[in-house]
């Protein structure tokens, strides 16, 4: 049953000591919002890791050509290893767990990209439609290379924003127009968005890869092959059998790690994932010894009022007053203070958050290591349930020393 007069007792004891409870709340509040923000700053950095890992298959492993390190079955270290069709083919066929698969080749040479009397000086390579749900690019107008273009060996390009932007004008449309790219006219069929490494990825542009053969590589060799793994296959395993098969055909140890260049996507994801759960846990960690330090802070005022009151307390206890009801007073001073001053730097906390977003958004403004800052909605719910906790501790021990206080040395106390 609410108790009105006990509730107007506790408000009267705190305005009869305004700053007091003052401090003590700030105390509490200071250390809510600190958390708060603290945990919004973090995700607001992992969000920016996330968005950048989400723009291609977190299982996607990127194989690139290199140079022996050691010594092989007689042969010395120095080689350049070179890929082939053939290594592309065997990945594909002989790697259990292996989903997607493009070979990706850069066009080398001193050229630049033409259109009329505009040029620019950009990065073409020759892939597979595979290489667009591996490394994905965004495709914003038109389409990407698809498997007609390599049937056919079509003379099509899909350029990155970027360079549609250098070599036409701001309202021309691309799509179906020709650019020429060392001597050759390719066909527009797509532009593409790509905010990754830093947006210097839509400096770029992607011509069918039998296309590329055909024209610019008439060895035949492969400098790079991107693929994805399944999901019930690991992708540390599948990097091993790489090495093994690329190792038994180029002849190399798979111990030479300088051999050929691996990036596992998924390896350093879990390691970034590591590195987050430090941050975190530092987080939580200096997020509720500042908290701690304002539920101490209640605790000892509530020290201090028992102290003050232990006349009233013996006088009580005389006329039959229970120790229930001496210790529920306290106690609910103590939740009343940590409670209320908590919620408000939880809302102030998360008022501040929303607001960094919204200006960002509003804004356009664009981070590059954050991204959304934000607080989880379980995570605000322990808050408040370790606040609650805490405004219970803090007051408990205050509770138990009033309640057991004698009548008769309670009002002969100073």
């Amino acid at each position: 049953m609410f108790d009105f007069d006990k509730w107007q007792e506790i408000f009267s004891t705190i305005r009869k000591n305004k700053l007091r409870t003052f401090l003590t709340a700030f105390g509490v509040f200071w250390g809510i919002f600190m958390l708060i923000l603290l945990l919004g700053a973090g995700q607001g950095l992992e969000n920016s890791v996330q968005r950048d890992f989400s723009e291609d298959a977190k299982k996607a492993i990127f194989v690139f050509t290199g140079r022996t390190s050691m010594p092989y079955l007689g042969l010395p270290p120095g080689r350049n290893i070179e890929f082939t069709n053939q290594d592309v083919s065997n990945l594909t066929t002989n790697i259990e767990g292996v989903k997607l698969m493009a070979p990706r080749n850069r066009v080398y040479g001193e050229y630049t990209i033409n259109r009329k009397t505009k040029n620019g000086s950009f990065q073409v390579f020759g892939t597979t439609p595979d290489y667009f749900l591996i490394d994905a690019p965004n495709s914003t107008k038109g389409r990407n290379i698809n498997v007609n273009d390599i049937a056919e060996t079509r003379k099509v390009v899909t350029i990155g924003g970027r360079v549609k932007d250098v070599l036409f004008e701001k309202e021309e449309e691309a799509i179906g127009e020709y650019i020429n790219i060392k001597g050759v006219y390719f066909m527009v069929v797509g532009v593409f968005k790509d905010d990754s490494n830093d947006g210097r990825n839509e400096e770029r542009a992607y011509i069918p890869y039998a296309t590329y053969q055909q024209i610019f590589n008439p060895s035949r060799n492969v400098q790079s092959m991107f693929l994805t793994v399944t999901d019930d296959a690991s992708s540390d395993e599948v990097e091993q059998k790489i090495k093994e098969v690329l190792g038994n055909t180029h002849e190399f140890s798979p111990e030479d790690s300088q051999a050929i260049r691996i990036f596992n996507l998924e390896k350093e994801f879990q390691q970034i994932q590591g590195v987050f759960f430090g941050i975190n846990s530092l987080i939580w960690f200096v997020g509720l010894g500042t908290l701690l330090a304002g539920i101490i802070g209640v605790s000892n005022i509530m020290i201090i009022i028992v102290k003050e009151r232990t006349k009233e307390i013996g006088i009580r206890k005389a006329i039959g007053a229970t120790p229930f009801s001496i210790v529920s007073l306290i106690l609910q001073e103590s939740i009343l203070i940590t409670a209320v001053s908590g919620y408000m730097g939880l809302v102030m906390g998360v008022g501040i958050l929303e607001g960094i977003h919204y200006f960002m958004v509003s804004n356009n403004i664009e981070a590059k290591y954050f991204t959304k800052p934000e607080i989880d909605l379980n995570i605000a719910i322990i808050a408040l349930v370790i606040l609650v906790s805490a405004g219970v501790f803090a007051g408990l021990m205050p509770a138990i020393k009033a309640a057991g206080v004698k009548p008769v040395e309670a009002l002969s106390a100073d």
